[in-house]
């Protein structure tokens, strides 16, 4: 493992544990597992940090498969249990298989997950969980910003402590400030395994087209990238147009 990079993942992840107090003594964590870069990454770090300091929590990932031939469940869930000594959770389902079907008039994305997150929602209800950990880190948050005022025209991304349902449950995001450059490094570093993602749709969304235009914005620019983040925590509202107004 390079110290380096272990050493800058852990020191971000700590800022924003702190700055939004994701986390508390006692909690249940279900951690959504995806087989990417981020969420090995994140759920790594959770079970690390669980061994060397004072705060005692639990953790239950989880991988929600949408039913593609060419899945990885049964390798994710060996890797849990031998890396990490964790027992995964995996949830069947067809989600992807319905998504891209012809009875689907909506963008298979957009379905497919948006019946993942239910899925979560009710997993985390079953284990008694009040809290989803999801590996979205600092270019996630600044593309999510730009997907939403381009395609929605609002203003808006996500957030590192995010309640659901008056409450009831606690979106927490640990990687909020962790460059995806940084865990790339770090996944590389630590040797996690690759997982192919079988969805045929992979190679083409929303998401992709928006992180063409963020690099191009940003590439080799690293004050330019954090000072566009920073933005979205400082917003002057004596100088944007009233909610109500429209362009005509």
């Amino acid at each position: 493992m390079s110290d380096y990079s272990y050493k800058a993942v852990n020191r971000d992840m700590g800022r924003v544990i702190h700055d939004y107090d994701l986390i508390s003594a006692g909690d249940r964590i279900l951690v959504g597992v995806s087989g990417g870069k981020d969420s090995l990454s994140l759920l790594w770090m959770f079970a690390e940090r669980l061994r060397r300091i004072p705060i005692d929590y639990q953790l239950v990932p989880l991988y929600v498969d949408p039913g593609f031939d060419g899945g990885f469940a049964s390798d994710l869930e060996q890797w849990c249990r031998r890396q990490l000594d964790l027992e995964l959770l995996v949830e069947y389902t067809d989600h992807g298989i319905v998504a891209h079907s012809d009875e689907n008039l909506e963008n298979p994305c957009f379905l497919c997950a948006r019946r993942r997150r239910q899925r979560i929602f009710e997993k985390a209800e079953e284990t008694g969980c009040s809290k989803i950990a999801l590996g979205h880190h600092k270019d996630d948050i600044l593309e999510t910003f730009f997907i939403n005022m381009c395609y929605t025209g609002v203003m808006s991304t996500m957030r590192p402590a995010q309640q659901m349902f008056e409450g009831k449950f606690t979106i927490i995001r640990p990687l909020a400030y962790v460059d995806e450059d940084r865990l790339r490094r770090f996944a590389a570093a630590m040797d996690f395994p690759e997982f192919v993602n079988p969805c045929p749709s992979g190679d083409r969304s929303k998401r992709r087209e928006i992180k063409e235009i963020v690099a191009s914005l940003t590439r080799g620019k690293k004050k330019i990238k954090n000072n566009m983040f920073r933005s979205l925590g400082h917003i002057n509202m004596d100088y944007m147009l009233k909610p109500a107004g429209r362009l005509r």
